[in-house]
């Protein structure tokens, strides 16, 4: 049976991989982005979808409960996949009022529009998919073991407090109304359409312009990276066979230290450019002509409140839904390599000199 879904930062990184991937794999599906088009989300992302009978977009904010409303009965909506938040944690430290005003409220009103419309009378069959981030667990020392679903919730920067709220309103409209949820925690994401604010892109980006490569303290502080697609996969799985009212953490089994992964980037760079002539014609101010990317490293202060590890155990998803990772880091970083340097009109206008 044909399903319509709602995508919440649908033009956003992850939730443009998402309608994609989506749209390619349940065609007969009728797909709803829903995304205020703030400075992350990028109507370009969705393009190549224009035109679709079953796709169409909405511009608004999903704290326009009326819209959300209008918009879920309009197109029969019976799953919301709720992608729309802010979460750069720079951002969310020097300006924390976005992130209370996204991820907590623009939450609850999604929630209450979802409520409204599903819940009324005698209800429906549907699901609200609520899409999280490993950092509302806190902190790992390089011992402890991966987090799991039932970990204490230990969140330190105003980007994962609101995150960690947002999970627990969720939780809340479940045993409280009813409402049929589940609720995803992943680690970091890679992959096409990153907003290069975040560590790989603005790399990627900066080693091609021949700009520095700010690393935060001495490097040391490690991530689980998950390629974008593979977190496409694991959402799939929880929507069409995950248990509801359940979480389900899903990583890419890939634990790397900040300063490797920038290695990394530039040996991968600097190899690519001394194979192909036509880089160097086309990125001049790049340092990778010479094969010395790593001269752009510059270590800088260290993140307020910089969490040092994050890890995700993926047992109850692999144990219960099959998921596995197909992308290791390293042929997820070449896949993301190639969307970049193909796409070189994408990104060069989203930088600020």
């Amino acid at each position: 049976m044909a399903k319509s879904l709602l995508v919440t930062g649908a033009a956003g990184f992850i939730g443009a991989n998402f309608v994609h991937h989506w749209v390619s794999a349940h065609p007969n599906d009728t797909v709803v982005a829903f995304d205020a088009l703030t400075y992350a989300g990028n109507r370009a992302n969705l393009s190549a979808l224009q035109g679709r009978g079953n796709f169409h977009f909405v511009h608004g904010d999903i704290c326009d409960q009326a819209l959300v409303e209008s918009t879920l009965r309009e197109h029969g909506v019976d799953t919301i996949v709720h992608f729309a938040a802010e979460s750069h944690v720079d951002r969310s430290i020097t300006g924390p009022d976005a992130f209370i005003q996204t991820n907590v409220i623009g939450t609850h009103s999604l929630l209450e529009a979802a409520r409204a419309v599903w819940l009324a009378g005698s209800g429906s069959e549907h699901r609200f998919h609520h899409v999280s981030t490993d950092e509302v667990y806190g902190s790992l020392s390089r011992e402890a073991p991966a987090f799991y679903e039932e970990q204490k919730y230990e969140p330190n920067s105003p980007y994962s407090a609101s995150k960690a709220a947002s999970d627990h309103l969720v939780r809340a409209w479940h045993h409280t109304y009813g409402l049929q949820v589940s609720t995803s925690n992943c680690s970091n994401n890679y992959g096409p359409y990153h907003f290069p604010e975040k560590l790989i892109p603005l790399c990627l980006t900066n080693i091609l312009r021949g700009r520095p490569l700010p690393v935060y303290g001495d490097g040391s502080n490690i991530r689980d990276w998950l390629y974008v697609q593979d977190h496409c996969r694991g959402i799939e799985l929880v929507l069409q066979n995950g248990r509801v009212g359940e979480t389900y953490n899903i990583g890419g089994n890939n634990e790397w230290n900040n300063l490797d992964i920038v290695h990394l980037l530039c040996d991968r760079l600097d190899r690519r450019f001394a194979e192909n002539a036509e880089l160097c014609q086309r990125f001049p101010d790049s340092p990778a002509l010479k094969g010395e990317s790593r001269s752009l490293i510059t270590f800088v202060d260290d993140r307020a409140g910089h969490d040092w590890r994050y890890a995700i155990d993926a047992a109850k998803i692999n144990g219960e839904l099959g998921y596995v990772p197909v992308e290791t880091f390293e042929t997820g970083i070449e896949k993301t390599l190639d969307w970049y340097l193909a796409n070189e009109d994408w990104w060069r206008p989203l930088l600020a000199d």
